[in-house]
């Protein structure tokens, strides 16, 4: 049987709850909730354990807030005996717009402090991501501010439907794999 380790990424703290820059919490909330797996307040995050037919799940939302997410995330490979190729980060973007959901087996962290903070930890890059478009519609100066912000009326509108996708996409990637899950759902 085999083991994944899903991770989404964000802060912990109810002043970080709804903001752009935890929608990794979000993704993996929505399918925690679809799935019935309920999270535990473990060594450095909330734990969860599932399944989808043959894979065994641990689903992490690291509370090490995010610039520190690689050191929850190494922990728990080691723990669950958990190899990188099997690993499923959930993360914002702020390079894609609204909605826009794109996979990747690998890649540089594009700026994004919490999937540096895990290259650097597990010295590689070669895990694989699913990037949750946030847009960029803030004025120079204010990135902080708008990835900490929280969604429009109109994007929480929008948020079943992208959430549905990414419902699909985990199990996808733990029983068919990164290339099939990346051909199939990148672009929609």
């Amino acid at each position: 049987m085999s083991k994944f380790l899903i991770v989404g990424l964000g802060n912990i703290g109810d002043e970080y709850q709804g903001t752009r820059h935890n929608i990794g919490f979000k993704m993996l909330d929505a399918f925690a909730e679809a799935s019935n797996i309920v999270f535990e307040d473990k060594r450095y995050g909330f734990v969860g354990h599932g399944r989808v037919k043959n894979a065994e799940l641990v689903l992490l939302k690291p509370s090490t807030y995010m610039n520190l997410s690689g050191n929850a995330v190494r922990y728990w490979m080691q723990q669950e005996k958990i190899p990188i190729e099997n690993i499923l980060v959930l993360v914002d973007d702020l390079n894609l717009p609204f909605g826009s959901i794109r996979i990747r087996k690998q890649g540089s962290n594009g700026g994004h402090n919490g999937l540096g903070n895990i290259q650097q930890v597990l010295n590689s890059k070669n895990y694989a991501r699913v990037r949750f478009g946030i847009g960029n519609e803030f004025a120079h100066g204010a990135q902080v501010n708008f990835v900490l912000g929280h969604w429009t009326d109109d994007e929480e509108k929008q948020m079943p439907e992208r959430m549905a996708i990414v419902k699909e996409i985990i199990p996808s990637f733990c029983l068919q794999g990164i290339d099939r899950t990346m051909n199939q759902y990148n672009g929609k």
